[in-house]
């Protein structure tokens, strides 16, 4: 079991910047990698960023050169990832959630955070 907890939320005007961050805890060892989806009302759930437990990223185009994924994986207890977020859009408004995916005994498996609002005002 892993748990997430997602932090760094806001509100901001346009052009800014936000950082989010993803507290995992629990069997962390099992991570393979972990992720950043966006979901704005009426609209679907879009994949925002990835890092591979190996480090590799990887961005979707409407958030290329804006948005850095990173992590900080040092302590035993607590797997961190962060979403920086730099020229901020109004499009860029949804709820961003934190996906863990673990690979353990041959079984790929989701956990999923509750999520944290950005609103970027225009």
């Amino acid at each position: 079991q892993v748990q997430l907890v997602e932090s760094g939320g806001g509100l901001v005007q346009a052009g800014g910047s936000l950082r989010l961050s993803c507290a995992a805890s629990g069997s962390i060892f099992s991570i393979n990698a972990m992720y950043w989806y966006r979901q704005a009302p009426g609209k679907q759930r879009e994949l925002v960023a990835t890092i591979t437990s190996e480090g590799s990223t990887n961005y979707a185009d409407s958030v290329k050169g804006r948005f850095t994924i990173s992590r900080d994986n040092a302590k035993n207890t607590v797997y961190l990832v962060y979403l920086q977020m730099n020229s901020l859009k109004p499009e860029d408004t949804a709820v961003y959630l934190c996906n863990g995916r673990t690979f353990r005994w041959g079984t790929f498996r989701d956990y999923w955070g509750q999520g944290t609002q950005v609103t970027v005002s225009s």
